[in-house]
């Protein structure tokens, strides 16, 4: 049991890459159950008195069958990256001008997203996503409220946000959205005239990049009538926590290592939102060729 322990804390693959998130999926049967890593607790509350491992539930035969699966993810993996760019021949992909990312038609499609709210730090905002009218769009509700907990510590508070699950390959490795041959984001909505910001998460290398993000204000009109949003990538700003931003050098957004999309509500006013999603996608406009919106200058 100690060994196992000591395997899942990577203290034996210290040196290596990513091993041991190899051996953490083939072990994820067993630790169904189990929190490997400790999540977040508000001020003052309890710390669970049971360790990540005594929760586990240890089974065989469910190590197999999830190792079998791992390997047919792997195979099919391997068959589209023979076959050519996403799993699609190279003539297609040079010619797609269109691509659904993320549409909503059933509970299957909501559940590869998730939704947070300011709940989790001790905050009173609520949040909820269900299937809209004739199961045709995803209905993102809830009410912002901004009034902050009084914990001592946290200073502000009123946000709800939607997240997409990360992509995820054969042994829980992580896949990226190659989005290269695109340069814009296409949106099908209906707001209730309320601002929301779209958030792209890349990829962090380093640990202080973690809070790093691109972000573009969205300001839907509200009304009956849906809305067609075109954002092109060139209108994401670059958005830190934590860490000034040098504007002496623009920060571009690689396309080709996008981790997840999000929508973010934050704009400091109480009371009840509404957004409706028909559609996530990708569309090449050729007319547009800007590559940085933002003004990039040199500091004296």
């Amino acid at each position: 049991m100690a060994l196992t322990v000591m395997l899942l804390n990577g203290s034996s693959f210290h040196g290596g890459c990513c091993r041991h998130k190899v051996l953490l999926s083939l072990l994820g049967p067993f630790l169904s159950n189990s929190k490997l890593y400790s999540s977040y607790r508000r001020p003052g509350a309890e710390p669970e008195k049971k360790l990540s491992w005594q929760n586990a539930d240890f089974s065989f035969k469910k190590s197999i069958d999830h190792l079998k699966t791992q390997l047919s993810l792997l195979k099919k993996e391997t068959q589209d990256y023979l076959l050519g760019p996403g799993g699609h021949p190279l003539s297609q992909h040079l010619l797609e001008q269109t691509r659904v990312l993320w549409q909503f038609r059933s509970q299957e499609d909501l559940n590869k997203w998730v939704i947070s709210s300011d709940e989790e730090i001790g905050g009173k905002s609520k949040v909820y996503l269900k299937l809209g009218r004739n199961n045709q769009a995803a209905l993102l509700y809830g009410t912002l409220n901004t009034e902050v907990p009084r914990d001592g510590e946290t200073k502000y508070s009123g946000y709800c946000s939607m997240r997409s699950r990360p992509a995820v390959g054969s042994f829980n490795r992580k896949k990226y959205y190659d989005w290269s041959n695109f340069n814009s984001l296409y949106l099908r909505v209906r707001g209730d005239g309320r601002p929301w910001m779209v958030n792209i998460y890349t990829d962090p290398y380093f640990s202080h990049q973690k809070d790093d993000l691109y972000s573009y204000f969205m300001f839907t009109r509200g009304g009956p009538y849906w809305e067609e949003i075109k954002i092109p990538f060139s209108k994401f700003f670059f958005s830190s926590r934590g860490r000034v931003q040098d504007n002496q050098h623009p920060v571009w957004l690689d396309k080709a290592s996008f981790l997840t999309l999000g929508f973010t509500i934050g704009d400091k006013v109480d009371g009840p939102f509404q957004l409706e999603i028909d559609f996530i996608g990708l569309l090449k406009d050729r007319a547009h060729r800007e590559e940085f919106a933002y003004e990039a200058y040199d500091k004296n």
